[in-house]
This record gives structure tokens, C-alpha cells and sequence, in this order.
């Protein structure tokens, strides 16, 4: 009998189902509902309150008003991106603001530590899972880096409504599914506001690269250029997908193929605010080492080096 997945799906293509959820993403979302349901109990425990954006909004509300409450509740300005050298350091500066929030952020392209098991973007983009105490996103780093930043506003935008999703294709693309058009549209406005697009769409068209300019203007990737284009009819569907196709492919051709520093790279698969939730619990004695070193995917000595990575010291 084939496994479901245990929240919302929203994996298809226009009208067309993905497939069945593989092992490996079953696994996945499995694993982040122990985190979160770990990470709830502890802060009951601990006193804390529930967070009041989450399931603050309905999608009777203006995606207008979410995406600037969002912006409000996370501390940045209308152009906040644009303060930024890049839009990949924009994407690592909503990463740790959303972390800060109270959201637990996971983003990682295999499942847990096996680099033998690399989650497939053409499967899933991303989920979301909604908790007034512990809500969490996971963004498949696997997936285009020019496409992460709109997929991790989407699933912003599901905490908002105080949904549980799994978000495949159309977290990037144009949806049928009401609740996933309502998302692209607040991540759409959270990026890049309506009101200054189309100045700005009509300046960028004397230069030879209107969406590489646009991107370098407001931080974002092309990809989510080319996105905010379509949504306001500056372009049509086919020239949309023609720029998406061939830039996500190009992309992806180019990836180099790179170890990368084993503990920066745990930073942003177990996330520093859950990592230091469990090595503080297991220190503090209120939660065994063995089950600590389960939820993080990894132990003794490396949980040692992992500690201190992310600061928090040995008492």
C-alpha cells in the first residue's frame, strides 16, 4: 500500500499530479515533524508563548496586507533587500531574521546527512508546518538557488495562513490551487511591492539584460523577476517559461560540484535556533544525549565541534 504524505499536498504541474511521495521525502517531512514535535514541548516546558503571526491571516485577506505584515513582524523595510550586496546574501539575511522570529528553518538537499539520498526538486520545492509554538520551514537546497528565495517566501506565506503544505513545481510557477496562488502572490509582493515594479520593468528594458538588471536592483533572483513579470502582464506565460527553462538549466549545469565545510553546511540543515535548543536541553540534562544526537542526524565528537560552531559553550 503506498504511503501518504501526512500534510497538504500541493505537488503538481497545471492540473497534473506529481506521483506518489518517494521514500525520501517521506523520510524528510517525517523527520522535521519529531524536530518540530520536540521543539513544541520544550518551549511549553520552558514557558513560552504561542506566535501570534502564525494562522493570523485568511485567504479572504489582501495578499497586499500579509506581505506587509510579514515585512513588519520581521523587522524589514519596504526596499530591505536592496540594502544588500547580493541576492543570495538577501536569502541568507531572511533566513536568519525568520529563525529569529521563532520559525524553525531547515534547508538541505538530501535526506538528513546521506549525500547518497539528494531530494529531487522536480518532486518537491519545499514545506511548510504550522505551529502556534514551533513552526517550521524546509526549503529543498537541491533545488536552483535562483528559485529558493521565492519558494521560502511561499512557505513564509502558509505559516501567515497557519497552513500545512508541501509545495512542489508551482511554488515558483503560476497555481491553480487557490491557497498556492494566494502564497505566490503575498511572496511575490513580500519581494518585490507591485507599486515599484513597473517603473522600474520600463527603465530596465534599455538595457540588454532587463531581468539580470532588475535582480541586481532589488535583490532577488531573475528567476523571481521574470516571476513578478508575468504576475503584473508584463510578459506572457510562454516568454516566462522560456526564461525559466533555460535559466534554471543553465544554472544547474553550472553548479560545481563541492563538498563545502561539513559544519557550515550543518548550520542551515539542522538550523541554529533548533540546534541550540537541543544542545542546550541535553547539557541542562533534560534531554538525553542519545535521543539529542538522533534528532540532529549525528553525535559524540561531532556534536562536540557542531556546538561550538554555532557558540553555544561548554558549561
Amino acid at each position: 500500500m503506498q504511503e501518504r504524505l501526512s500534510v497538504p499536498d500541493f505537488r503538481t504541474v497545471g492540473d497534473r499530479i506529481v506521483g506518489p511521495p518517494s521514500p525520501d521525502l517521506l523520510d524528510t517531512v517525517q523527520a522535521m515533524q519529531r524536530r518540530q514535535d520536540w521543539m513544541r514541548d520544550e518551549l511549553i516546558e520552558l514557558g513560552h508563548e504561542q506566535l501570534s503571526f502564525v494562522g493570523k491571516f485568511s485567504l479572504k485577506d489582501n495578499p497586499e496586507d500579509v506581505a506587509a505584515d510579514m515585512r513588519r513582524r520581521l523587522g524589514l523595510q519596504d526596499h530591505w533587500a536592496e540594502t544588500m550586496p547580493s541576492w543570495q546574501g538577501a536569502l541568507r539575511a531572511l533566513r536568519l531574521r525568520v529563525q529569529d522570529l521563532g520559525v524553525l528553518v531547515v534547508f538541505n538537499g538530501v535526506v538528513g546527512n546521506s549525500t547518497d539520498r539528494t531530494l529531487d526538486p522536480d518532486e518537491f520545492r519545499g514545506f511548510a508546518l504550522s505551529d502556534v509554538y514551533a513552526p517550521l520551514i524546509f526549503i529543498n537546497a537541491a533545488d536552483a538557488k535562483s528559485a529558493q528565495i521565492f519558494t521560502f517566501a511561499h512557505e513564509l506565506a502558509h505559516l501567515w495562513l497557519g497552513l500545512d503544505a508541501v509545495s512542489g513545481f508551482e511554488a515558483t510557477l503560476p497555481a491553480n490551487d487557490k491557497s498556492e496562488k494566494f502564497c505566490n502572490q503575498v511572496a511575490a509582493e513580500f519581494l518585490i511591492p507591485s507599486k515599484d515594479f513597473p517603473k522600474a520593468w520600463r527603465d530596465a528594458q534599455s538595457t540588454s539584460d532587463p531581468y539580470g538588471q532588475l535582480a541586481r536592483q532589488f535583490k532577488v533572483s531573475p528567476i523571481v523577476v521574470a516571476r513578478r513579470a508575468l504576475d503584473l502582464r508584463f510578459i506572457a506565460r510562454h516568454q516566462f517559461f522560456s526564461f525559466y527553462r533555460g535559466y534554471v538549466a543553465a544554472e544547474r549545469r553550472n553548479r560545481k560540484a563541492s563538498r563545502g565545510d561539513f559544519f557550515a553546511s550543518q548550520n542551515v540543515r539542522v538550523g541554529e535556533r533548533f540546534g541550540r535548543a537541543v544542545i542546550t536541553a541535553a547539557r541542562e540534562g533534560r534531554l538525553l544525549y542519545r535521543d539529542a544526537f538522533q534528532l540532529l542526524g549525528f553525535g559524540g565528537a561531532t556534536f562536540d565541534k557542531f556546538a561550538k560552531n554555532i557558540d553555544v559553550v561548554s558549561e
